[in-house]
């Protein structure tokens, strides 16, 4: 098992380079130069000129890159100019709220996809497979951020059950009553579409499994039907089941971007917005690796659980 992790963590610092490579030249052909938006009105060719050279700008661009993932390697994310703080600092103080967010909905899509995959599967045909499975297609059929905003005008506006926006109160609260009360909307549109594909695939593993000799054996031998389904059929389809998860989480940690805006949620997707309309390219860059990085190392966690279950995996 360690020669395995040790595998797909060598196999990740290629990806790794490549994410900060395609990073670094997306952010350099971007129009726009990051000097004239620090200045501002007072962006006169000489000022413009002496920021460049400051911020090393005015060298080749392979010499640029270079520069940057070398101080990035030691830890040195840089610094951001609009923040005016380092920004490995900005990026770890908002990955709590993003943690909080693609954290909880990841186990929301989780818990009640496999769930409602399991039961669909297990009451084939039936009403509850039906409803299911419509309730599943509305849910990866609508985007993540367009039914934020639905729960928005209904949930919070309309029917005052929750806040608007916002991870705390503005005044008072902060305690964790109050961030529940925030997390619910964000959580529940982040993990709809997520929870579909879940579904999805779990109701099809599980057929798959239960189609299965030994599953006919077993309830031939009169193993009770929720032994047979979860002890046997849901053990077999986890190992279809789990690099599901790994790409949906993913899905929740990117689809955080969209709902952190329509919710003001504080966390890594609503900071690059923002620096982004800023011009900040050493927090656009450090942000986009860092998340990078972060999915990357759950699908390693992934690869490994998947090959835990099945051993066939390490060869």
């Amino acid at each position: 098992m360690a020669a395995y992790i040790l595998k797909r963590l060598i196999s990740a610092i290629p990806v790794l380079f490549g994410i900060t490579l395609i990073v670094f030249l997306i952010m350099a052909m971007i129009p726009g130069d990051p000097a004239t938006a620090i200045l501002g009105a007072y962006a006169t060719p000489e000022n413009v000129a002496k920021i460049n050279k400051d911020l090393g700008l005015d060298a080749p661009l392979f010499q640029r890159y270079f520069i940057w993932l070398g101080n990035m390697l030691t830890g040195d994310f840089g610094r951001s100019f609009s923040l005016n703080r380092p920004v490995l600092d900005e990026i770890l103080d908002r990955f709590s709220a993003t943690l909080i967010l693609a954290g909880t909905s990841f186990v929301l899509c989780a818990i009640f996809g496999i769930l409602a995959g399991v039961i669909s599967a297990a009451r084939q045909y039936s009403w509850a497979d039906k409803a299911i499975t419509f309730t599943v297609l509305i849910g990866i059929s609508i985007p993540s951020f367009f039914l934020g905003m639905v729960m928005i005008l209904v949930f919070a506006v309309r029917l005052r059950w929750f806040p608007v926006s916002g991870m705390y109160a503005i005044y008072g609260g902060g305690d964790l009553p109050d961030l529940l009360n925030h997390l619910v909307m964000p959580a529940l549109a982040l993990a709809a579409v997520a929870t579909g594909v879940v579904a999805r695939m779990s109701r099809s593993a599980m057929l798959e499994v239960l189609r299965q000799d030994y599953i006919r054996t077993a309830r031939a031998k009169g193993v009770h039907e929720r032994k047979v389904i979860l002890g046997h059929a849901l053990k077999s389809a986890m190992v279809t089941i789990i690099p599901v998860l790994g790409i949906q989480a993913g899905f929740v940690l990117s689809g955080a971007v969209y709902i952190e805006m329509v919710f003001q949620w504080p966390g890594i997707g609503r900071m690059l917005v923002d620096a982004i309309l800023k011009r900040d390219i050493l927090l656009v860059q450090g942000g986009v690796v860092f998340v990078a990085a972060c999915y990357v190392l759950f699908n390693i966690i992934v690869d490994v659980a998947q090959s835990l279950l099945d051993p066939r995996i390490k060869s």
